[in-house]
């Protein structure tokens, strides 16, 4: 946003406003924390029908007084960068591509963070290493029966390994593992995916989220999602999962 002050900004508007406070205080009640509600918000709205909102949970988040100063801000849209870029490997590149520019409007030139996280990145051993050990936290035993789904199409093997759990969500320079989840689980839900749903409630379950936390997560989909007017019919329940975690 350059030199607009503050004072300018627009307005978060009411049912936004009351949705991000609800998560915000839900989740700080929780070991999640006060630093994944957001995380969990950023994933669903860039994977829901409206990526252009992300812009409005910024504007919330710089309203707070935990994200006040610079280096604050610099932190938290470090973290949502990443989340977006992650986002990328389940929603596709073009909606996480809307988000970060509609929220590059209004940053100040003081707030941005100008790191980045995959230059220098390369295809190699280490790479799907990392990416494999990561599935394998969450697949456990049920990593070779859903690699070999793939294994008649052999380009989405390929690409489940290399790119979206080597390249995408193994990376680990900014979001932990936790926090991964936050992104890959509300992305996916809110595109009313049945099977992929089901698989990454029970990762994170076994991930050591706690049953009540990951009803929180699913809650808060579903709060954002009837916003937007989508209505998520097919996904399964935590309770529906809980026998298979």
């Amino acid at each position: 946003m350059g030199s607009i002050a503050e004072s300018q900004l627009p307005a978060v508007s009411p049912e936004l406003q009351e949705i991000f406070h609800t998560m915000e205080q839900t989740f700080c009640s929780t070991s999640l924390g006060v630093e994944r509600w957001y995380i969990v918000a950023v994933a669903t709205l860039a994977g829901g029908n409206d990526p252009e909102l992300c812009a409005q949970l910024y504007l919330y988040l710089i309203s707070r007084p935990n994200f006040s100063t610079a280096p604050q801000r610099q932190a938290m849209i470090r973290r949502v960068r990443e989340a977006l870029v992650k986002a990328v490997s389940i929603v596709g590149v073009c909606k996480p591509l809307e988000a970060i520019m509609a929220i590059n409007e209004f940053e100040r030139d003081e707030d941005k963070d100008l790191s980045s996280t995959r230059e220098g990145w390369q295809c190699n051993d280490e790479n799907l290493e990392r990416g494999m050990g990561w599935m394998k936290k969450l697949y456990s035993h049920n990593t070779d029966s859903t690699v070999n789904f793939f294994k008649d199409h052999k380009d989405f093997m390929w690409i489940s390994k290399h790119i979206t759990y080597g390249l995408y969500l193994s990376d680990r320079q900014v979001l932990d593992d936790v926090d991964t989840q936050m992104v890959v689980l509300p992305a996916i839900m809110i595109q009313n995916l049945r099977k992929e749903t089901h698989w990454h409630i029970r990762g994170t379950r076994r991930l050591g989220v706690s049953k009540l936390e990951v009803q929180i997560i699913w809650d808060s989909v579903q709060m954002i999602a009837k916003y937007l007017g989508l209505k998520l019919r097919r996904v399964p329940t935590v309770d529906e999962i809980e026998h298979d975690v």
